[in-house]
């Protein structure tokens, strides 16, 4: 069964789809505040979707998309538009919440922390953000910090071990 639920800050869209189910997803609301966060850091609308899958999925779309014979946490597949289209739409992200529930249990992070980081960095790559050189990892980095800092929770790159 899909639950799809279209949240509106704004003019921005946040379109929530949860295809996999379990009792450790956070609300619709807490998307919601995660991603109205990001665009207000950046003073931008937009519209985003949002979409949580299984391994299965995750898999299928990581091997189509990226070559790779393996599920992931999270991928951002950002909408490019003809110049002569009008839309805000930014993109969609595709989180693996298995891979999320065993990350955070291995990071000792909370899964709600651990995926509005997800949110957060799959937002960002959304907005062009990369790190695949160090100096653009470290500028990455550094936004993802201030977002979650923003948002309440502690800064997803120190573990406390």
């Amino acid at each position: 069964m899909l639950a799809n639920k279209k949240l509106i800050y704004n003019n921005s869209i946040i379109d929530l789809q949860i295809i996999y189910k379990s009792n450790d997803i956070p609300n619709k609301l807490k998307f919601q505040k995660w991603v109205k966060t990001i665009l207000f850091y950046f003073q931008i609308q937009a519209q985003i979707t949002i979409r949580l899958v299984d391994k299965k999925e995750s898999y299928n779309l990581n091997l189509k998309y990226r070559g790779k014979r393996r599920p992931t946490n999270i991928l951002s597949f950002s909408f490019e538009k003809p110049l002569w289209i009008n839309l805000s739409l930014l993109g969609d992200l595709v989180i693996c919440f298995p891979i999320i529930q065993k990350e955070a249990a291995e990071q000792g992070k909370s899964i709600e922390c651990h995926l509005a980081h997800m949110v957060v960095h799959g937002t960002l790559h959304l907005l062009g953000y990369d790190h695949y050189k160090v100096y653009q990892a470290k500028k990455m980095e550094s936004i993802e910090i201030k977002i979650m800092s923003l948002l309440g929770y502690p800064n997803p790159y120190y573990l406390d071990y």
